[in-house]
């Protein structure tokens, strides 16, 4: 059984998500399956840092990002490209870090409390597999350390593929 270390209180958002890559890592060694590893990684990742209500994954099927393993309350089902924060995403191939969801154009909101979000594009390839979609109850949760740390989980992520 993987014994997951709790991030000490005294680490700054660089070294937990050194230790989340770490971590992740050894979890998703020598598993190819991408519902298993999106499912542990999301169990991780809820279970490791503050202030998330929802993380997860959201999966391309060709047209659309269906919902995928996640941890949280339940969720939209399916996203339309260039549709909230996912889908914009997923269409631009670029990370959306979202201060106050309520100033996105279009934003949806599967969980009313959330405030903010980060969503990364997940490319393998050169072909898009899906999005990482991390929600918080707080306004501003996320800034640039978190959109780098949280890239870096994805290219641990995507490496397992």
């Amino acid at each position: 059984m993987f014994e997951v270390k709790q991030a000490d209180a005294s680490l700054n958002k660089v070294e937990t998500y050194q230790l989340l890559a770490e971590q992740l890592q050894a979890l998703l060694s020598g598993e190819h399956n991408l519902i298993a590893n999106a499912a542990n990684m999301s169990a991780l990742v809820y279970h490791q840092l503050p202030d998330l209500n929802w993380c997860g994954f959201y999966l391309f099927d060709g047209t659309e990002l269906v919902l995928g393993p996640f941890q949280g309350k339940v969720a939209c089902v399916r996203i339309a490209l260039n549709r909230g924060v996912c889908g914009t995403a997923a269409s631009t191939c670029q990370t959306q870090l979202v201060q106050d969801v309520h100033s996105f154009p279009g934003h949806i909101a599967c969980d009313a409390a959330s405030q903010s979000e980060i969503v990364v594009p997940l490319i393998k390839n050169g072909q898009l597999i899906g999005v990482w979609d991390v929600d918080s109850p707080k306004l501003a949760r996320f800034d640039e350390e978190d959109r780098k740390g949280m890239q870096t989980l994805c290219e641990v992520f995507l490496a397992s593929l």
